[in-house]
C-alpha cells in the first residue's frame, strides 16, 4: 500500500489534497482524527467524516503489532503484521529513534544477515513505513526514523522516498533526522539530492576491500570502496551533514590492522562519521563479534589517527533481536548456514 493509494481512496470519499493531508498528518503522529479544536463534521466532507471509522481501521491495519520484545538496554524490538499477514521488524530505540523496515526480507544477500537468508519476499510500501512509524507513536515519542532495518531502501526507492517526504514535512521529523541507510547503489545519489526532503545517509561499509565486500555483500552494487566514499563526500558536502559509514565488526574477518590502516586511508579528511557495531551474533550464521576490550581498542586507536569513530551496540541483543531473527523465527526455523570467508592478511 502506497501513500498514493491512500490518497486516491480518501478522494473517492470526497477529500481533496488539504483533507488528505491533515488525515495522513494525524495517523503519522499517532493522534486521533477528532485532535484540534473544530469538529471533523464543519471541517471534512461528510462523505468522509461517516466513512472515518473504516479509514482509521484501515490504517492501523497496515501495520498491527504482532508482539514485543523489550531489551535491557531501553530499545525494544517489534514484529509487526501488515496487511496481508507478512512480518517486518521495527526496533524503538533509546532516546527517541526508531528503525523501520522497507522490505519484507532483502535481496542484497548479506552472508552476515539473517534477513539475507530469505531473500527478497516483497516491497513495503510507503503507507506500510509510514505505518511502523505511527504503531511506534502510540507507544512511546518519535523523533528520529532510521531506514536501517529489514531490506536495502535502494531497491525500494521510490516508497521510501514517498514516505520520507511525508515523515520529513507533516510528520514532524527533522530532515537530518531521517537516516537513509544503504549498500551502496548509484540511484541513491542522484535520488536523495533532488527530493524535497533531504535525508542524512548511512552507507554499509564492512571493509575496506572490494574483494572481501563483494563476499559479505555478493549481490551489492560492484562500488568498490572508494567509490562508495567519493559518493558519500560529494552527498555530504551538498547537504552539510557528514556520511554515516556503518561497520559491523566481526572477529577474524575485518577487524585486523590491514582494516585500520584502509579506514584511516579512505576516511582522514573526510566529512564522515564511522559507525562501528560489533557483530550481534545468532545460532543459525557462524560469525563472531570481538571482545568489546577489542571493539574499544579498534575504535580508539581510529580516534588517535583523526578519524571520527563512535562505537555502538545493536539494540536488543539480550532478545535475539538481530535484524530479521524475529521474523524468521516466527516463521520457519532455519538451519545454520555454512559459509567460509577467506581472509587474506598478507
Amino acid at each position: 500500500m502506497r501513500l498514493s493509494s491512500l490518497r486516491e481512496r480518501l478522494a473517492v470519499l470526497g477529500a481533496n489534497p488539504r483533507h488528505q493531508q491533515r488525515v495522513l498528518r494525524l495517523w503519522s503522529l499517532a493522534l486521533p482524527q477528532r485532535s484540534g479544536q473544530r469538529e471533523l463534521e464543519h471541517f471534512l466532507p461528510h462523505t468522509l467524516v461517516n466513512a472515518m471509522p473504516e479509514v482509521e481501521a484501515e490504517l492501523a491495519a497496515l501495520g498491527a503489532l504482532h508482539s514485543e520484545h523489550p531489551g535491557e538496554d531501553g530499545s525494544s524490538r517489534l514484529l509487526v503484521k501488515l496487511g496481508d499477514g507478512q512480518m517486518v521488524e521495527s526496533v524503538l530505540l533509546p532516546r527517541g529513534g526508531l528503525c523501520v523496515s522497507t522490505q519484507v526480507g532483502c535481496a542484497v544477500g548479506c552472508v552476515f544477515c539473517m534477513t539475507g537468508t530469505t531473500g527478497l519476499i516483497r516491497q513495503v510500501g510507503s503507507a506500510e513505513i509510514v505505518a511502523q512509524v505511527a504503531l511506534a507513536r502510540r507507544m512511546r515519542p518519535v523523533k528520529k526514523v532510521v531506514f536501517m532495518g529489514m531490506g536495502e531502501p535502494a531497491h525500494n526507492l521510490d516508497n521510501v522516498m514517498e514516505a520520507i517526504d511525508l515523515l520529513g514535512t507533516v510528520g514532524n521529523i527533522g530532515h537530518k533526522s531521517l537516516v537513509f541507510s544503504t549498500v551502496g547503489d548509484a540511484r541513491v545519489f542522484e535520488a536523495l539530492p533532488a527530493g524535497r526532503v533531504k535525508p542524512a545517509l548511512a552507507i554499509s561499509l564492512h571493509t575496506t576491500k572490494a574483494d572481501l565486500r563483494e563476499k559479505l555483500l555478493p549481490r551489492a552494487p560492484r562500488l568498490t570502496p572508494e567509490a562508495l566514499v567519493e559518493l558519500g563526500e560529494a552527498y555530504a558536502r551538498a547537504t552539510d551533514y557528514p556520511i554515516q559509514y556503518q561497520w559491523t565488526l566481526m572477529e577474524g574477518i575485518n577487524d585486523g590492522d590491514d582494516e585500520i590502516e584502509g579506514i584511516v586511508r579512505l576516511l582522514t579528511g573526510k566529512y564522515a562519521i564511522l559507525n562501528m557495531i560489533p557483530y550481534n551474533a545468532v545460532p543459525e550464521l557462524p560469525f563472531q563479534r570481538p571482545s568489546g576490550e577489542k571493539a574499544a581498542g579498534i575504535a580508539r586507536r581510529l580516534h588517535q589517527r583523526g578519524v571520527l569513530t563512535k562505537l555502538r551496540q545493536s539494540a536488543g541483543q539480550d532478545v535475539d533481536g538481530g535484524c530479521g531473527q524475529l521474523r524468521a523465527r516466527a516463521a520457519l526455523p532455519l538451519h545454520k548456514k555454512s559459509i567460509a570467508i577467506q581472509i587474506d592478511r598478507s
